[in-house]
């Protein structure tokens, strides 16, 4: 393994994860490439089904599949700077290793999904129709958005941030060789990033999780959270603007544009 020092002095934590990106510039490449057919794979595959908020989630293989290509597509251009410098510190071992440290990555989102997955299916056995959007439906959607954006301001986000955005000390502090360790890797990186993430993916099930510009919002947010080197002006940034959007979708849902309603308008 290569070491590669860790940020020192005024120098910013990202330093280490730039500097991975400029030396496996393919690498990169490829991950986008991956994620680019997983954007492409989702607009068609989720044409015309989204039903606004709290969309359903058809059957458990269906859905599982949909969103892991879903969570390629979304945050593999985020995280592929991590398994870019992930790659360097493994820079003699075998060249399917980062592929498998992402493989590892999905399959802590697939566990989330499955998560996810669980409670939508006991949330419509309890609560039945009372998660229509003209009953509690677009209470709970508007409610959902204001308390992702209290979870954006709290120490558990912020220490879940940290380790997306500083991932040199936690690869070096949890190491692992070989393939399995690899996954295992991923799979670690991945919680932290599921950590980091939950609530900006329940906004996504608040506001329609099959509709690509949603998806497309919150990989921005994503991506801006872990990669831009100003922290805490995108933290409360990223706050005022699901704080934003929740106040809409309890006062004011048809200024909010991209919003499909129940009536299978989009505003």
């Amino acid at each position: 393994m290569r070491a590669v020092a860790a940020p020192e002095g005024g120098r910013s934590a990202l330093t280490p994860v730039y500097a991975a990106v400029r030396v496996r510039l393919g690498l990169v490449a490829a991950l986008f490439l991956v994620a680019a057919l997983g954007w492409v794979w989702s607009v068609h595959a989720m044409q015309g089904m989204d039903a606004g908020p709290w969309s359903g989630l058809g059957s458990l293989g269906w859905f599982l599949g949909t969103w892991v290509v879903m969570m390629a597509a979304m945050m593999l251009p985020s995280v592929a700077p991590t398994i870019a410098l992930y790659a360097r510190l493994t820079k003699t071992a075998s060249p399917v290793s980062p592929w498998l440290f992402a493989g590892g990555y999905l399959l802590a989102w697939a566990a989330a999904g499955l998560l996810a997955y669980g409670i939508g299916a006991m949330a419509r056995l309890v609560l039945g129709d009372a998660l229509s959007w003209d009953r509690a439906g677009r209470t709970i959607a508007g409610v959902t958005l204001a308390a992702a954006a209290v979870y954006e301001l709290t120490p558990l986000k912020d220490v879940c941030l940290g380790h997306c955005r500083t991932p040199l000390g936690a690869l070096l502090g949890s190491w692992r060789d070989g393939s399995l360790g690899a996954v295992r890797m991923g799979v670690r990186n991945g919680a932290w990033c599921v950590g980091c993430c939950w609530a900006l993916m329940a906004s996504l099930f608040a506001l329609g999780v099959m509709s690509v510009t949603w998806m497309a919002l919150v990989a921005g947010l994503v991506a801006v959270e872990k990669l831009l080197p100003w922290r805490a002006v995108v933290t409360w940034a990223t706050a005022g603007l699901l704080l934003l959007i929740g106040l809409l979708l309890l006062l004011a849902p048809e200024a909010l544009p991209g919003l499909t309603t129940p009536s299978g308008m989009t505003m």
